[in-house]
């Protein structure tokens, strides 16, 4: 985002994205509880990009404001599998009703070693498969009658895959864990 657009309109995604961010700098401790519920509420009422901007001026490595839509995966009554080969955005959506869904990261192409998963489900199985060592933060999932079940360490983050997963997930599950040829692995010593 470069200062030509400050006086540009921002939507409720862009604010909540922002919120986000500053949610990581208090988990990193840059920012204190004091400081993040001051530019939080700044967020909250902002209505341009250069408001937004100012909340995030400080940080180290600014991001941009408006993330990028990623990568759509839908599905309706189905199963949806990414398994092997397959070239992982650094950024993917997974929209899904009453789906049984895997992603297999373990032999996947990253773009970026860390993966944004936004998750939108309803009624759906989701399983994420991770290589050894990668790690993942579910706290970013809010449930309705469902479960986030993370099976793999939240930190330190690596730098060979860290999943972040955000979202919702009604009446379904998202878990989080290494293959089973690890733990196998591991059990036989």
């Amino acid at each position: 985002m470069d200062s030509s657009d400050a006086n540009l309109r921002v939507s409720d995604r862009d604010r909540a994205h922002v919120r986000h961010l500053l949610e990581d700098a208090v988990g990193q401790g840059l920012l204190t509880l004091d400081e993040f519920s001051e530019r939080l509420d700044t967020v909250l009422t902002a209505r341009t990009r250069g408001e937004l901007r100012a909340v995030l001026v400080d940080l180290p490595q600014p991001p941009t404001t408006v993330p990028d839509d990623g990568e759509l995966v839908r599905g309706r009554m189905s199963t949806i599998t990414r398994r092997g080969q397959w070239t992982v955005p650094s950024h993917l959506r997974l929209n899904t009703r009453m789906c049984d869904t895997t992603l297999d990261f373990t032999s996947a192409t990253l773009q970026s070693p860390t993966v944004v998963l936004d998750i939108d489900d309803y009624f759906s199985s989701t399983e994420l498969i991770l290589p050894d060592g990668a790690t993942a933060d579910l706290n970013g999932v809010d449930t309705l009658g469902g479960s986030a079940t993370l099976k793999v360490p939240y930190g330190p983050r690596s730098a060979q895959l860290h999943l972040v997963v955000r979202g919702r997930v009604r009446f379904g599950s998202v878990t989080a864990r290494y293959s089973y040829g690890r733990v196998w692995r591991r059990m036989l010593g």
